[in-house]
């Protein structure tokens, strides 16, 4: 007996310890690591607390909508990733279609956009190059073993290639959206930097100028050179380390010029802001919407497929785009599920699809294009 209590109270002494080591190990690589980003000071919260959607020293969702998987939400969720799913990713590499650097730099045609996978465009408008949640990295993660890798081995196009950008547009922090390894690559060739209000203290802790970010609150908007960017409501959260869930904003936008109306869901759950932002700034001639990454257990803060379609009615949108599926594996569904489920929903409710090859150009006035379902060569 007294030796089983003691192989006991050895066991209880090692299972301590490595849980202490990994405690400890995950603070320092938290404190140590810059792919967390940077904190707001105590001048910009008060900033913050002028905002409606600033509650407590976090921003909050309409009507304070939260995701809330309780304790038995949370070990499903975590079951989940532990059960054999099938096609979660594809059965070969994705090939992209590839992008000329100089055919890029010349370009002076209509607008177009070139999709990167999951929610990351290049939009080339009325003579402007920008980028749109412009995550270039193999893995979502603030480090490369934490995650799975990006479902095709290269980009359209590599960072280092990409000409001038003008400005480039964020929806919010998390890391399918923001990654450090991207803006240490891009920072030196973007004259300006769009992001929800608090985004930009992570953009200056990884060396961008103040005086090259500016900051919106939902339904505030700003001209820039021939364009108007309007920073939109969504419903999700925020959230790059162990403690600063909510301390950014997160939103969609639209993107404007004289002739065009352009929007981009960022991340988000189904909610009203949707027919409300369709009510004030709709028709909309293309539409972004996100599509993939969802859960029963969290569609509050990502639409169901079906929801997608939904969304893309009320916002009065002339033809969606399903995004934030094609890249990476975030959730346990088959990986082509977002494309096939939206699409029977659209045809039910008449709205046109327009689903690009990673890397192929997207031009509006082309509605009978990008018909292919090239996914179905992957799986």
């Amino acid at each position: 007996m007294g030796k089983i209590k003691k192989v006991l109270r050895g066991m209880v002494i090692i299972t301590g310890g490595a849980l202490i080591v990994i405690i400890i190990g995950t603070i320092f690589f938290v404190n140590i690591s810059p792919e967390f980003g940077g904190s707001a000071s105590g001048e910009q919260r008060k900033q913050y607390a002028k905002s409606n959607n600033y509650k407590d020293g976090t921003f909050i969702n309409l009507d304070d909508v939260k995701m809330e998987l309780g304790f038995s939400g949370f070990f499903k969720s975590i079951g989940s990733y532990f059960k054999p799913q099938p096609n979660t990713l594809p059965k070969k590499n994705i090939n992209v279609q590839k992008i000329d650097s100089i055919e890029i730099i010349r370009y002076q045609g209509p607008t177009r956009l070139i999709w990167f996978g999951h929610s990351t465009f290049l939009l080339q408008m009325e003579g402007e190059n920008l980028l749109i949640d412009p995550m270039f990295g193999d893995v979502p993660a603030p480090s490369p073993y934490l995650g799975t890798k990006r479902f095709s081995k290269s980009l359209p196009i590599e960072i280092e290639k990409l000409p001038k950008i003008d400005a480039v547009i964020f929806s919010h922090d998390h890391y399918d959206h923001l990654d450090y390894g991207s803006i240490q690559l891009l920072k030196d060739k973007v004259a300006m930097f769009y992001t929800p209000l608090g985004l930009g203290v992570h953009l200056t802790e990884w060396g961008v100028e103040k005086e090259r970010i500016i900051e919106l609150d939902w339904w505030e908007n700003i001209n820039f050179k021939q364009l108007k960017f309007i920073c939109t409501p969504a419903q999700h959260f925020s959230g790059r380390g162990l403690t600063d869930r909510g301390k950014t904003l997160w939103s969609s936008w639209i993107i404007q010029s004289d002739t065009e109306n352009i929007f981009f869901s960022g991340d988000s759950g189904y909610a009203s802001h949707f027919k409300e932002i369709g009510e004030k700034y709709g028709p909309f001639d293309f539409a972004m919407m996100e599509c993939g990454q969802y859960n029963e257990l969290w569609k509050e803060i990502h639409m169901m497929p079906e929801e997608t379609a939904q969304a893309g009615v009320e916002i009065k949108a002339k033809k969606i785009m399903p995004i934030h599926w094609g890249a990476f594996k975030l959730a346990m569904h088959a990986w082509t599920e977002p494309v096939e489920r939206v699409s029977t929903k659209a045809k039910e409710l008449g709205l046109p699809v327009v689903v690009p090859k990673i890397g192929e150009p997207i031009y509006l006035t082309e509605t009978g294009k990008y018909q292919d379902k090239w996914w179905e060569k992957f799986n």
